[in-house]
């Protein structure tokens, strides 16, 4: 009863149902009779009516005259009989006629009976299709329960699974957040670290050269005593006896001492001289504490008077780490690493540290760990599409080049942007690090090249060209732009103007200059890779291979560390590689790419490759 009177509960709407689809049967079935049971019930009245006529008509004994008085009548009456005569023959014109009436109604009740009986029949029809059709409807209704339960069921597992997600959401977002505090503490201590390693270096370095100096006047001090008793020694008389023998003997032995004792000193001295510089030097570094002992020792001779006044720039030169590149030739690990389109991708100095960038305005930090790429990192905050991204010569920032007009400072370990480098107009397509982590040079559409000083974030110069750019590359003094008119642009960062324009076939895509700043590698719209040989400014190679075709206007080429190999992507996903020394096509690599490859990365060691697309596929390739 509770479930009849709930005007919400699933029984009581099919049952409403049924009474209305069976109201509507009884309306649309009725209708069809409405006419025929009165047209039915006028001819029964009808009939009845001739009945009683019929009944009226009948002739009764006492109305027949008999035929005694026939004769009496004949005579007498022939006028009076006329009349009765009249009478008699039109009652049995109108009984014929009410009979052929009768006749007709009759036909016309039989057809209207059969029509009955074939509207029973259709009726019959109409009721066993109706009741199929509800049985149909009483299995569907059972079938939207059994669904309606169903999807009842479904809703609150999505709601625990939701819940659950939200908790895990919760709880990863607190881990993250607790290991970017043990990132960034992590940073702060190595920082603090590398401080106190320096600062010991500078120590060493300072107590050594204290040493020697301290030893360099004591063998100083040591000469001159020598050099005063030999000059004693030669002053002084010597005494001969008798025996020639022994006076011989004498003299040369008195020679021989005064001719060792210098010699044994002055081993002694340079033992003595050497030894400080062992023991500054014992200790384990790497490969950059090194660079930076070196630099700590410069420095030094500098403060000593060895260098020109004023206070030297730290620059951090790149020291060849890679004798011989591997050729890449299988797939070690496969990502889908961003939301949309990559763009860039660089390794860090290290070759283990490795940044891409995307359409997705994010700048994603990668681990190389056993040949798989482990995500690190996510820079946060730029403000457009990332078009390039590189590291500085430390590995501790990364400069991102944006299409909100800017270029972006990220330090690694922290998530969100440390600087904002504005003042183009257009979008910036290239942002590079000079050889010191406190400058950097960027080029955008609004056809101009602008360099920075990143401790103030401040533009200390801006270049107008013709074009605008696609892509840059910083050396030691010079910076070269690609531009959209076939050019390539030299620029002395000493100098007001362009030194030197080399024109090429193509809309200029990238750059890539070699580790020792002697050839440029280019890469153009009209399919092909040029090496330019900085020493004689002329173009020394073009590479072309059938397949080859570049995939967009920021398609990026580059050497291999040891620049004996230059790499490219195609826009069918295939990775092309070209010996530089023979000029010929080394090897073709196709794997999972199934779009345009964007971009292409060699590691500073190296053993591995990296390749990203338009798919948001990133490769390592070993």
């Amino acid at each position: 009863m509770a479930g009849r009177s709930d005007p919400s509960a699933p029984a009581a709407l099919w049952k409403r149902h049924i009474v209305r689809q069976l109201r509507h049967r009884d309306r649309t079935q009725k209708a069809l009779f409405l006419e025929l049971v009165p047209a039915y019930n006028h001819l029964l009245e009808k009939a009845e009516l001739l009945a009683n006529f019929s009944e009226k008509l009948q002739p009764q004994p006492n109305d027949v005259t008999p035929s005694t008085h026939q004769g009496s009548w004949e005579v007498g009456g022939e006028e009076e009989s006329s009349p009765d005569s009249d009478q008699v023959s039109s009652l049995a014109a109108l009984r014929l006629k009410w009979q052929e009436e009768e006749e007709g109604l009759q036909l016309v009740c039989g057809e209207m009976a059969y029509q009955v009986v074939q509207k029973s029949a259709a009726l019959g029809t109409m009721q066993s299709e109706l009741e199929e059709r509800q049985g149909r409807l009483a299995a569907l209704e059972a079938r939207v329960e059994l669904l309606q339960e169903a999807r009842a069921q479904h809703a609150l597992k999505v709601e625990d699974q939701r819940a659950q997600n939200a908790a895990l959401r919760s709880a990863y977002e607190a881990l993250r957040a607790h290991s970017e505090q043990q990132e960034a503490a992590l940073r702060r201590l190595q920082e603090e670290a590398r401080d106190l390693l320096e600062r010991l270096v500078q120590r060493k370095a300072r107590a050594a050269a204290e040493r020697n100096l301290r030893n360099e006047r004591r063998e100083r001090a040591h000469q001159a005593r020598v050099s005063q008793e030999l000059k004693k020694a030669a002053k002084r008389t010597v005494s001969i006896s008798k025996s020639p023998d022994t006076s011989r003997d004498g003299i040369r032995q008195e020679t021989e001492t005064q001719a060792v004792e210098p010699e044994s000193l002055e081993r002694e001295a340079c033992e003595k001289w050497k030894r400080p510089f062992r023991s500054a030097s014992a200790t384990s570094l790497t490969l950059s504490r090194c660079v930076d002992v070196v630099k700590g020792l410069l420095d030094f001779k500098k403060r000593r008077g060895h260098s020109v006044g004023g206070a030297p720039e730290q620059l951090y030169q790149s020291i060849p780490v890679c004798v011989a590149a591997r050729l890449p030739t299988q797939v070690q690990d496969v990502l889908d690493a961003h939301l949309s389109e990559i763009n860039a991708v660089q390794f860090g100095p290290n070759s283990s540290l490795l940044a891409t960038g995307g359409d997705d305005r994010l700048i994603h930090l990668w681990n190389v760990v056993g040949g798989r790429l482990e995500a690190k990192q996510t820079l946060e905050g730029a403000g457009g599409s990332i078009t390039s991204v590189d590291f500085d010569p430390s590995g501790s920032q990364v400069l991102a080049a944006t299409y909100n007009q800017a270029a972006q400072l990220w330090k690694v370990g922290e998530a969100q942007s440390k600087e904002t480098l504005s003042g183009h107009k257009d979008k910036v397509t290239a942002a590079k690090f000079k050889l010191t982590k406190h400058q950097a040079v960027t080029g955008s559409r609004d056809r101009t090249v602008k360099e920075w000083d990143l401790g103030r974030a401040y533009c200390s110069r801006t270049i107008n060209v013709i074009s605008y750019c696609n892509d840059v590359v910083c050396g030691d003094h010079i910076i070269i732009s690609g531009h959209n008119d076939q050019k390539i642009r030299f620029w002395d960062s000493r100098l007001p103007s362009c030194t030197q324009v080399i024109p090429v076939q193509g809309r200029v895509t990238s750059l890539s200059l070699s580790h020792d700043q002697m050839h440029l590698l280019s890469c153009s719209r009209d399919d092909t890779l040029k090496v330019i040989d900085l020493r004689v400014s002329n173009i020394r190679q073009v590479f072309r291979a059938d397949g080859f075709k570049c995939g967009s206007d920021w398609t990026k080429a580059v050497f291999s560390p040891d620049r004996s190999y230059a790499l490219a992507g195609s826009w069918d996903g295939a990775l092309y590689i070209w010996n530089v020394d023979t000029g010929k096509l080394e090897s073709s690599l196709r794997g999972p790419h199934c779009a345009a490859v964007n971009a292409v990365a060699w590691c500073y060691s190296g053993s591995h490759v990296v390749s990203v697309d338009q798919a948001r596929k990133i490769v390592l390739w070993r």
